[in-house]
């Protein structure tokens, strides 16, 4: 009996402390409800004949009409390859630079300079592709100080950002100086991790900081670099709207239109609702196949994956 009466208090207040827990997650779930599936709804036009006018409910069902017409238009298969080349490098390059600069990073001396080089390459991170396009297309004009630099080894001036064979370079290296800083923070705390008394006895068997690094720092960070890549891959599909919308212009569509790009200009500034709806489902759907693979992916190289 007076178990019963002491164990009462204690359940009341843990439905307390769960009341309190599902309390501070409500405002998430309600930005969550209205931005991600309210919006939902929106995907039925990529199976209608959208008119503005008719609204939603009384535009005329097509089915699967819209699809056939996304893979009649010549340059769909050249949106898709574009944004998979573009997201493709640009997760491979964001895996190694990171990795390499914290390498770097964790062999220098002194905390002070250390944290100050940090801060200063975390800064491109902080600011919007908006700010950073224009710093992007005055370095790269004709006139700039990239093409300055190339004149004084006799290199004639290049433009870059409206040249096919260069475009696809620069957005690639541009975000990767964007954010490398940013991500070369969870590498920064695996170091961290690893035990120091494993240079020690490799310092004693004879080797040096560079084998050091290949023996021990590189296998130590690889289940990280592994679980991060995985995870990176269900964004394939994702090759920077910001950066390209602010940076392209109609020369460079043959080799920078991606498909948000292109669900923006069908959809939004050409009105054909039903076609950028059909776009935007059909890359929402690879994503999904894409993230489900690639927690499998992590779970079998690194025995932990997202969900």
């Amino acid at each position: 009996m007076t178990a019963a009466i002491a164990k009462k208090p204690a359940n009341s207040q843990n439905r307390t402390e769960r009341l309190t827990f599902h309390l501070m997650l409500l405002p998430g779930m309600i930005v969550l409800l209205i931005f991600v599936f309210v919006p939902l709804v929106g995907s039925l036009m990529a199976f209608q004949d959208y008119v503005p006018a008719r609204g939603l409910l009384n535009s005329r069902w097509v089915g699967l009409e819209n699809y056939k017409i996304i893979f009649s238009f010549p340059d769909s298969v050249q949106v898709f390859w574009n944004t998979l080349i573009i997201a493709f490098a640009k997760l491979v390059c964001n895996a190694v630079v990171p990795v390499a600069f914290s390498i770097l990073l964790n062999e220098l001396g002194g905390k002070f300079f250390k944290r100050t080089f940090q801060t200063i390459v975390y800064l491109p991170h902080f600011l919007s592709w908006v700010v950073l396009a224009t710093v992007v297309t005055n370095m790269f004009s004709l006139d700039g100080p990239i093409n300055s630099f190339l004149s004084l080894f006799g290199v004639e001036s290049i433009q870059f950002l409206a040249d096919n064979r260069w475009f696809r370079s620069v957005i690639v290296a541009t975000d990767v100086w964007k954010e490398f800083g940013y991500n070369s923070v969870i590498y920064l705390a695996a170091l961290l991790g690893i035990d120091p008394g494993l240079y020690e006895a490799a310092s004693i068997d004879g080797a040096g900081r560079f084998k050091q690094i290949l023996h021990i720092t590189l296998p130590s960070l690889m289940p990280t670099i592994v679980l991060m890549a995985a995870l990176n891959l269900g964004n394939i599909l994702n090759a920077g709207f910001d950066q390209i919308f602010n940076l392209y212009n109609p020369i460079v569509y043959q080799t920078g239109d991606i498909i948000d790009t292109y669900v923006y200009r069908i959809g939004m500034v050409e009105g054909q609702y039903s076609i950028g709806a059909a776009v935007g489902l059909f890359k929402s759907v690879i994503s999904f196949i894409l993230i489900l693979g690639s927690n499998k992916l992590a779970q079998k190289l690194t025995g932990s994956g997202i969900f």
